[in-house]
């Protein structure tokens, strides 16, 4: 027995993505305007974001609320131990929502000076490192992995699960050279702000 009514999950979860899409558009003044600048990594991963994010999770919450998601998912894992199910499902709504709620305060906080990942700063964008940037450098990408790795978890998915993986790699090339830039275009500044505060995970990376 789940945890939580799969229909009221996927309502949950289109709220969710609608409650952001409208930060976004809020906050820095765009939708889907934003183009990457610069490489194939680049453009991978902000391809492979808006697709997990705009058609993935919809298409996800849409099949949950027809209740067809796990006919059509031949990767979903049955599990019939009341309390470990209990488990993935209470961590998938903690990871789930604190991703959603970490993207957004990022939105807010970044206003105007949100870039898409990897595009090096404007002339005028200022250094942002305040709000969610005292705990991480980089806590849009640490939403994206609480977003996909909650998922995972809610709906006991080895493809979901493949997908925070993929993440997990994209991540980890992208940072450095993102990273580059931002020393470039802020000097000593993000020096010191680099050795002050871990890449993605408080207090481990």
């Amino acid at each position: 027995m789940h945890l939580l009514d799969q229909r009221a999950l996927g309502v949950v979860m289109l709220l969710l993505l609608s409650m952001l899409v409208a930060i976004k558009h809020l906050a820095t003044g765009s939708i889907l305007g934003d183009r990457p600048k610069g490489n194939l990594r680049i453009w991978l991963t902000h391809t492979f974001n808006l697709f997990f994010l705009l058609i993935v999770n919809p298409m996800a919450a849409i099949l949950l609320i027809t209740r067809h998601l796990e006919a059509v998912d031949p990767t979903h894992i049955a599990i019939d131990v009341p309390w470990l199910l209990m488990g993935l499902e209470i961590g998938g709504m903690v990871f789930y929502g604190m991703g959603y709620l970490l993207m957004a305060w990022a939105l807010v906080r970044l206003g105007g000076n949100y870039q898409v990942g990897g595009n090096p700063p404007r002339t005028a964008d200022e250094m942002v490192i305040v709000g969610p940037y005292r705990l991480v450098r980089h806590p849009m990408y640490t939403a994206a992995l609480c977003i996909s790795l909650g998922l995972a978890c809610l709906i006991q998915s080895l493809a979901f699960l493949s997908v925070f993986c993929i993440y997990v790699v994209l991540i980890i090339l992208l940072v450095p050279g993102e990273e580059e830039g931002l020393r470039l275009a802020y000097g000593e500044q993000y020096t010191a702000y680099q050795q002050k505060v871990k890449r993605i995970v408080p207090l481990f990376y």
